[in-house]
């Protein structure tokens, strides 16, 4: 047995020596730049994803011992993967090494995110490199999926198919406006069509022809002549609905007012009105009546000689039409009033030829008289006696139209002194209560101005 003093010595050598070789590996494996290997994220390109930065692949490397799981000698100038076991021989003075775990690479993924460790060296070799890389690339190719996953995309996509279908059936429902017209035009047209189906193309068309084109569209198809041809139906409700369809292709459409006239529809809805019908048929009849004579000084020249106001006139008067008698003075009070308007328009536009030729058109009618013949100056003060303030109030706008014509046989006529005294007070009393709730200009205050300005001129001499 060694001395003491010996031991110590020699245990404090072998310390020196073993600190020596730990600092020499150390060194030697940081003088070798790690090679890098880096994975884009998240690319569905491949020649993107698999992005690498190789370094260091030069021949002047530092050559990297590869150890196993046996003690083994490596020579001086070899570097040793981090992890290993490193010892020295003290009876060989050499060095050796063994791997610390079970050598190989470890390839790992998750989602979209993929990569690769060396187990038991971080380092990699190019070789091992490019080896890393295919695996990835043939990884990506082929992702792993479940079939669980495969039914969770398919649920989230419709079939190729179903989609084709569907717009195939969206193409149908965007169909234009003539498109349309058309169909239902064929669908009234046909005889195969039940009297439900051809009122419903009168509805449908109904709506269209209210826009100036389609009404155009509706005479250029024909579709104006088959109109005006079911006014003549037995049935109530083609009547009504043919009506219906005239009076909105008519409305602010001259070109389609003067087919409407030379087609015989005004002929034909004043015989209507003449003859008994259904007070709702009668209603759309005088709509159309209307539309086709605002603003068309022909049309109501023509309207007069074919005893339109006697039409009206007997109309307003029969048993169970009370409900028309304020749609009947609309008409007449429109009629008037165009033609004061525009004679007071004409004094600024004497040079306009156009305009001109409006004024000898409205010249021809000659309402007024017809109307102080037929007894109208004694029919319109019959509504004042209406509880309804609309009908009160559209009674004495054509009252006060009529009083160049009707002034004296309004002084005449007892009842419609009584009335407008007993209306100047009933609303003299609701104009007070609406000027409570703070209207100054109420509607009951237009109501009285009208009634006070009939009380005035009737009082002129």
């Amino acid at each position: 047995m060694m001395p003491i003093h010996i031991q110590k010595k020699w245990r404090l050598g072998l310390s020196i020596a073993l600190w020596l070789v730990g600092l020499h590996l150390i060194c030697a494996h940081n003088d070798k730049s790690p090679t890098a290997l880096s994975i884009k994220e998240g690319s569905d390109d491949h020649s993107k994803g698999e992005e690498t930065l190789l370094e260091d692949e030069d021949s002047e490397d530092l050559e990297v011992f590869r150890p196993t799981d046996k003690w083994q000698t490596f020579k001086p100038g070899q570097a040793v993967p981090a992890g290993s076991h490193v010892r020295l021989n003290l009876q060989t003075g050499q060095r050796e090494v063994k791997m610390g775990e079970a050598e190989g690479l470890k390839y790992w993924r998750d989602g979209n995110r993929q990569g690769m460790m060396n187990t038991h060296n971080p380092s990699f070799t190019a070789k091992e490199l490019k080896e890393a890389l295919k695996k990835f690339k043939e990884g990506m190719d082929d992702p792993v999926e479940t079939k669980q996953d495969k039914d969770a995309v398919r649920a989230q996509f419709r079939p190729i198919e179903e989609l084709k279908k569907d717009m195939e059936a969206l193409d149908m429902l965007m169909e234009t406006d003539v498109q349309a017209m058309r169909r239902l035009l064929n669908q009234f047209n046909n005889t195969n069509s039940t009297t439900e189906e051809k009122v419903t193309a009168l509805l449908e068309l109904e709506y269209l022809v209210h826009q100036v084109d389609n009404g155009q569209n509706l005479v250029s198809m024909g579709g104006m002549q088959l109109v005006i041809h079911a006014l003549n139906s037995t049935d109530i409700h083609l009547q009504m609905s043919a009506a219906f369809v005239l009076g909105s292709a008519v409305s602010s459409n001259p070109s389609v007012q003067v087919e409407a006239i030379e087609g015989g529809a005004l002929q034909k809805l004043l015989t209507l009105l003449a003859t008994p019908r259904p007070t709702m048929v009668k209603k759309k009849v005088l709509f159309a009546v209307a539309s086709l004579l605002r603003h068309f000084p022909f049309a109501q020249s023509h309207f007069l000689k074919l005893g339109g106001v006697q039409v009206l006139s007997e109309l307003f008067q029969t048993p169970g039409a009370e409900s028309l008698r304020v749609r009947i003075i609309t008409v007449l009070y429109d009629m008037i009033i165009e033609k004061e308007l525009i004679s007071q328009v004409g004094m600024d536009l004497t040079s306009d030829s156009s305009h001109q030729e409006r004024l000898r058109q409205y010249a021809e009618v000659s309402l007024l008289p017809v109307l102080v013949e037929q007894g109208w100056c004694s029919l319109v003060p019959e509504l004042l006696a209406s509880p309804e303030h609309d009908c009160r109030e559209k009674a004495l706008r054509t009252l006060l139209a009529m009083m160049a014509q009707c002034q004296t046989q309004y002084k005449q006529n007892p009842a419609l002194t009584a009335s407008l005294s007993e209306l100047q007070k009933q609303y003299q009393e609701l104009v007070l209560t609406e000027q409570d709730l703070g209207e100054q200009d109420g509607y009951f205050g237009e109501i009285l101005a009208l009634v006070d300005s009939m009380v005035i001129k009737m009082q002129l001499v």
